[in-house]
């Protein structure tokens, strides 16, 4: 080749190579996507067992056990805790208690004890010097048939509600999160429209909603699902600020999860022994368990805070206190019984 320039061979080389083996081009691309995932070094986990996970508990739950249930969290590392729900008792009668629990946890100076307020009603009860709530939550649905039918009113008018106690909640300097529930299926609707998701994900973000968690309500969601719904949220809404919660029906959880730490999502929702199921929703089985993704964080190199044999022993506790199983895979396989 004369005096042709090294790299110039090395590309000609290659061009050749690449037209007498077609499948050589095709396993180098396959090789680079392979290794291009970059993973967060820490993952903030955000547990919502003792919330989210009780509210679909058939029997009442003593407001002892739910108070123990978050004292015993509080010293396993976790930095948010969602303690409870200012929602009506005549719609969720398990979350009643919600005064006497925040009156009654230790609250660990480390720790965020955020409560869910759908309305001012709930949140003026919630800040109130009785109940003292220094951060609530808002949620909403990316399902028109599902807000109906969960908060009784069309998404129109419960952003309307939310922007009230938004601005309300601005005056007195008191953080709120966000929801978007059926992010990835409705149990009435079907499939969702990722841009269904954008649009409310991006509305409470903009109202001044500090984090949004975009929720698999009823456990639908494939990785498939979960990758496309974040590429049209992420258009609009930082991925800093955005969370991931997974409902594991039909086991697709952790692989939704593990998606979406590909996105850039670095905050994950889950319950301790898998507790949970939403009231609204038929068939939606449990949260994804703080146990099995912190099982899977931590033997990927992924930093949590969260000490998993700690996580394991409370989710002991609470499943001998409702006299059922685990719903964790690690827990069962290390011997978790009640």
């Amino acid at each position: 080749m004369g005096n042709v320039p090294t790299t110039v061979k090395h590309c000609l080389s290659h061009e050749q190579l690449a037209r007498d083996y077609p499948w050589l081009k095709r396993w180098l691309v396959e090789e680079k996507s392979l290794g291009a995932h970059e993973y967060p070094e820490f993952v903030k986990i955000v547990e919502v067992g003792p919330r989210d996970g009780l509210q679909n508990e058939k029997e009442i739950v003593p407001t002892e056990v739910k108070v123990q249930l978050i004292d015993r969290l509080s010293d396993t590392g976790l930095s948010v805790i969602e303690a409870t729900s200012f929602v009506s008792s005549k719609w969720v009668p398990q979350m009643a208690d919600h005064t006497e629990v925040l009156q009654g946890i230790r609250k660990s100076p480390n720790v965020r004890y955020p409560v869910l307020t759908p309305n001012m009603h709930g949140f003026q009860n919630a800040v109130s010097l009785a109940a003292g709530a220094t951060e609530v939550a808002v949620f909403g649905s990316a399902s028109e048939t599902f807000s109906r039918k969960n908060i009784n009113c069309s998404i129109d008018e419960s952003m309307l509600r939310f922007e009230e106690v938004l601005n309300a909640a601005k005056d007195q300097q008191i953080p709120v999160r966000g929801y978007v529930s059926c992010a990835l299926g409705c149990p009435h609707e079907g499939p969702i429209d990722p841009s269904k998701v954008t649009e409310v994900a991006k509305r409470l973000y903009e109202m001044g909603c500090y984090e949004v968690s975009l929720g698999d309500t009823v456990g639908v969601g494939t990785p498939g699902s979960m990758a496309a719904m974040l590429r049209s949220v992420t258009r609009e809404v930082p991925c800093r600020a955005l969370a991931v919660h997974c409902h594991d029906t039909y086991g697709q959880a952790l692989a939704n999860i593990l998606t979406a730490l590909q996105m850039g999502v670095c905050v994950v929702d889950s319950a301790v022994a898998g507790l949970g199921g939403c009231p609204y929703a038929q068939g939606s089985s449990g949260n994804v368990s703080t146990e099995d993704v912190l099982y899977m964080l931590h033997g990927m190199g992924i930093q949590t805070g969260v000490d998993l044999s700690k996580m394991i022993a409370v989710g002991d506790f609470i499943c001998h206190s409702l006299n059922r199983k685990t719903n964790s895979r690690v827990a069962q396989a290390r011997g978790s019984q009640l």
